[in-house]
């Protein structure tokens, strides 16, 4: 990916974030866009190879679109200031767990996992973790995983807005005590707090250039896939 042409783009519609702006410069967009759409394209083939659940998701299937949804939002800016792929096996608009490809001036990330995920869900993936805890920490609890991403509510500090101030991470948001019906005492009670199971790491700006990110965007990836396989069969129970 150009990553270059892309962010600079993404600085000026931030700058600019109104209709007619967006308008003149239309061609530019649409040049940005190709070029983001071809690495997740190649990004999409890459995962293939340790993951071939998703082998069937098209790019269209991946990229969000770049219009902003403000009916409900206090900013009306209609456009993004990013741009964002979720390659999930279930589409972009599932609750099953995917990988995630975020571009952004100064807030590039690769994610793994499913968030925002219902309550009836959500206990349940409490109860498969106690039920299988010794596989959960075979996996979240491999120093190559630490590595990349972190223990639940530990905070590596860096320079991210969307996801506040962690360049790393396993868990956005934790309950303050153990979720309701759930041991108080729990010796595990970290991963039983957990929100979410999605874990990400902030990558730099200029990640992206030439061709090796693909091999280090698959070693993250692949790291993670075991935490989403384990949350994804419990998901996939309700999809």
């Amino acid at each position: 990916m150009n990553t270059k042409r892309i962010l600079s783009y993404l600085k000026n519609i931030a700058k600019n974030n109104n209709r007619p702006w967006y308008l003149e410069h239309k061609a530019e967009y649409e040049a940005v866009r190709k070029d983001f759409n071809e690495g997740i394209a190649r990004a999409i083939g890459r995962i293939t190879e340790f993951d071939d659940s998703i082998a069937h998701i098209a790019v269209k299937d991946a990229v969000y679109r770049f219009n902003r949804d403000t009916r409900f939002s206090p900013d009306k800016s209609p456009y993004k200031r990013h741009l964002g792929a979720y390659i999930a096996a279930h589409g972009k608009k599932s609750l099953h767990g995917g990988y995630y490809i975020h571009l952004e001036p100064g807030n590039c990330m690769l994610a793994c996992g499913s968030y925002w995920l219902p309550t009836n869900i959500l206990t349940s993936c409490r109860n498969e973790i106690m039920a299988n805890i010794d596989e959960w920490r075979s996996i979240v609890e491999a120093p190559r995983f630490i590595e990349l991403y972190g223990r639940p509510e530990e905070v590596v500090q860096g320079a991210s807005d969307m996801w506040p101030e962690a360049e790393k991470g396993f868990g956005i948001t934790h309950l303050k005590t153990a979720p309701s019906g759930f041991p108080r005492d729990y010796e595990f009670i970290q991963y039983l707090r957990m929100k979410d199971f999605c874990c990400w790491r902030i990558v730099p700006d200029t990640f992206f250039q030439g061709d090796g990110w693909l091999d280090e965007m698959a070693d993250m990836f692949s790291v993670a896939k075991p935490m989403n396989d384990f949350i994804n069969n419990v998901i996939d129970d309700y999809e």
